[in-house]
């Protein structure tokens, strides 16, 4: 296993995404990831070398954020939040594609939990299905289908 100074910079990232996609909140995002490494290094004896290490801190932020969660009685999915992700550019075909990439994210609030916590980790996330298999505790077969079927029930809608 990697020190915890390189896993910090290799897997930020990641957890933040993940994060971000469970919270929809930039500020909670920020902050849990923190927490997360430093439970990461108390429970380094229970990490066993089956899954990758980016699953395992993302179960770490998922409990941290369920714990959050039950202590607060509230969540806080501001649509908001998802449109300050639109990046600086400003051509024409960059300003298109945050437009259509807004209203994907927006359909997607409307599916089931799992669904939608699936899609949200593959495509904000960038995930693999096995990732997010282990993430759920599913297996990575359930996390193609149901990205699968949340993908038809997207373009259903349109």
């Amino acid at each position: 296993m990697q020190n915890i100074e390189q896993i910090y910079q290799e897997y930020f990232e990641i957890v933040y995404k993940y994060l971000f996609c469970l919270t929809h909140n930039r500020d909670i995002s920020e902050e849990l990831p923190q927490e997360t490494f430093y439970k990461a290094i108390i429970k380094i004896d229970t990490y066993k070398d089956e899954g990758k290490v980016s699953a395992w801190l993302c179960k770490i932020a998922k409990n941290l954020w369920y714990d959050q969660y039950r202590k607060n009685k509230r969540i806080i999915y501001g649509e908001e939040e998802l449109l300050k992700i639109k990046s600086d550019s400003s051509t024409e075909d960059d300003i298109i594609d945050e437009q259509q990439k807004d209203s994907l994210y927006k359909k997607i609030q409307f599916l089931d939990e799992n669904t939608r916590e699936v899609m949200n980790l593959r495509l904000i996330g960038e995930l693999s299905f096995k990732e997010i298999g282990v993430i759920l505790n599913k297996t990575e077969n359930w996390a193609r289908v149901t990205f699968y079927r949340g993908k038809n029930k997207l373009k259903e809608d349109k």
